[in-house]
């Protein structure tokens, strides 16, 4: 099976696996030049300090000898509760103004006139949707109208909250990102439902969420028949399955090798075997 480094999504061209900045710190520029400069061209964000650096991405991007239409960026909009002191809003203005100054933010930080794909960082509440989510899904809708952004979508969520989101007023997602679990069939039905709903699915912590379960020797043999390592049969396996993977690794050799999970396949029993992968 032939899989394309990108894909065209509503239009819009979307590398096929993207690179992730959480958690980063002061290491979030280099790291990012990094990727960039082993292929990567797909570069996920957020305006939260808490968890990102967003201002060092865009120092890498801005610092990277790559044409803006070359690259594909994501960042996100997160609520008070996901945050720490270093707001990028306004905590008392309207919720809509909370989204239009943190995205005119995300612009100075990124140091481009126009985001790719805007995600809305997870639901106000734990479970259901809120009239605050609403309006905030509204207001991102309205910069998708304006041309701000190309795409939006929203992460961390279930599959109930994403079933309201898309009777919500405005835009549909054009992408869920989830952390992506084995022991649930790797979100099975989240993903089923993006399916059917013509929604792209970026899962990250493919790896460090699911050791225990890629520790079993089913897997293990997976990687001697490919010859391939471990981080290449789980990243194969996710785009064969139509998932937009994420990698935030910080070793230079594993950015070049997941890379090449393009350039392999995995049987149909195999494939079978990974998506049904459980830990007992």
């Amino acid at each position: 099976m032939v899989i394309s480094s990108t894909r065209t999504l509503h239009g819009v061209s979307v590398p096929a696996f993207f690179y992730g900045t959480a958690w980063k710190e002061e290491r979030t520029e280099a790291l990012t030049r990094q990727a960039l400069a082993a292929g990567f061209r797909a570069i996920d964000t957020a305006n939260q300090r808490r968890h990102y650096f967003e201002a060092a991405v865009g120092d890498a991007l801005s610092g990277a000898s790559i044409a803006r239409a070359d690259l594909f960026i994501q960042t996100k909009f997160t609520y008070v509760s996901g945050q720490d002191h270093r707001l990028p809003y306004d905590r008392n203005a309207p919720p809509a103004t909370q989204v239009e100054q943190s995205f005119q933010s995300s612009l100075e930080h990124l140091r481009t006139p126009y985001i790719d794909s805007y995600i809305l960082h997870g639901p106000s509440l734990a479970e259901g949707l809120s009239t605050v989510d609403r309006q905030v899904w509204r207001a991102m809708s309205a910069l998708q109208q304006a041309g701000k952004t190309r795409l939006i979508g929203i992460s961390n969520v279930s599959i109930a909250q994403l079933e309201g989101v898309c009777e919500f007023e405005g835009a549909k997602p054009a992408f869920v990102q989830n952390r992506c679990y084995a022991r649930t069939g790797w979100d099975r039905e989240v993903r089923d439902f993006c399916r059917a709903n013509d929604i792209e699915y970026q899962g990250f912590s493919l790896l460090t969420a699911n050791r225990r379960a890629l520790a079993q020797p089913t897997i293990g043999r997976i990687m001697v028949r490919a010859d391939r390592t471990l981080a290449q049969v789980v990243f194969r396996f996710a785009l064969q399955s139509g998932m937009f993977p994420l990698t935030g690794t910080s070793d230079p050799v594993h950015l070049r090798q997941d890379l090449e999970s393009f350039d392999f396949e995995l049987s149909e029993d195999e494939m079978v075997t990974i998506e049904r992968i459980e830990v007992s």
